[in-house]
């Protein structure tokens, strides 16, 4: 497999509470090739936004290693980590809540290129807010205004201008559609995909939905308290879900034709705590198939189906195989016990 431009190994956050030690991320390991999409869904909750933030240090970790274009970020003293945010930007949920209000959508835009000393004089920085402002379809016209006097999808646009402000190469996208209006949602998915395939970025792209995300990532990471479940090839996970938790997901999103009906299944059980988590694995308490080994010993995340090269995920990439953390996996191919 090509090298990756993110590598995550084995990356841990863990916070202290009153209660005990919470444990939002544990032992995520994962890589995200040049130009592609990695979907993260799971149930709010689950550490999918905290993954999210540790891949740019906005969080430091308890344990692991996150390396982006061979550098591990972990490592870097803070001129190269200004110098990495060049490169691997942000863009957040709520769009009314992360621009600042007491700016103008110019200000905000170009914001970046003055902490960073890039883009040369006010007029040299000022056509490039306009430029930006031109590629993710923003009006010149907004430029004087405030966040008060935009809505939401004009709002996430200014976000993404932000984010795109420098050299970048890599974008967390912390669920960019999930505050906004429906018939807003498919015109910021499909301006970042024309971004990504104009400047070829490559994407995070954190959501509940797995409906958007089916259809946005070349892969997905499917996630239950903090640790990864189930890993495959968008197409593949919808085609063949192998974990029980992933099953219970795409059973929950509505089939848009009439005679094809999927039965829902209804997760029953209590769900377990992040906190100071028991033995076993995380899901049993809520799986219909549990078995006495759930309850006792962690799954591994094993490999069900090799890489392998595949035209729709991309010439000369492999797509990371499929991955699975369940006892019962190899009862799923011919039924569950």
């Amino acid at each position: 497999m090509p090298e990756s431009l993110v590598s995550v190994k084995n990356l841990k956050k863990y916070f202290k509470t009153a209660a005990g030690t919470l444990h939002a991320v544990d032992d995520m390991s994962f890589d995200i090739p040049a130009g592609k999409t990695l979907g993260l869904v799971g149930e709010s909750g689950c550490g999918k936004s905290t993954t999210g933030r540790l891949l740019l240090r906005l969080l430091e970790p308890t344990a692991g290693q996150v390396w982006f274009e061979g550098q591990n970020v972990f490592s870097l003293n803070p001129n190269e980590l200004r110098a990495l945010r060049t490169r691997a930007q942000i863009i957040f949920q709520d769009p009314f809540s992360s621009l600042d209000p007491r700016m103008s959508i110019a200000e905000i835009i170009e914001e970046p290129l003055k902490i960073n000393r890039l883009g040369g004089t006010k007029g040299q920085r000022l056509e490039r807010v306009y430029h930006l402002m031109d590629l993710v379809g923003l009006a010149r016209r907004y430029a004087p205004s405030y966040p008060h006097e935009l809505d939401g999808g004009r709002l996430q646009r200014v976000g993404i201008a932000r984010a795109l402000s420098m050299d970048t190469k890599f974008i967390v996208c912390d669920e960019p559609v999930s505050a906004l209006d429906v018939s807003i949602r498919a015109q910021i998915l499909n301006l970042l995909g024309d971004l990504q395939e104009q400047l070829g970025l490559t994407y995070l792209f954190i959501t509940h939905d797995l409906a958007v995300v089916h259809h946005f990532s070349d892969e997905i990471i499917v996630m239950y308290l903090g640790q990864i479940v189930e890993q495959a090839p968008s197409q593949e996970l919808f085609a063949r879900p192998i974990h029980p938790y992933t099953e219970a997901l795409l059973s929950a999103i509505p089939e848009p034709t009439v005679d094809k009906k999927g039965e829902r299944i209804i997760l029953k059980g209590e769900l377990a705590s992040p906190i100071d988590p028991k033995p076993g694995c995380r899901f049993a308490g809520r799986c219909p198939y549990a078995q006495d080994i759930c309850f006792t010993k962690e799954p591994a995340l094993e490999e069900v189906e090799p890489p392998r090269s595949d035209e729709d995920y991309g010439a000369g990439t492999q797509s990371a195989g499929h991955r699975v953390a369940c006892h019962l996996f190899k009862e799923s191919r011919t039924g569950r016990p």
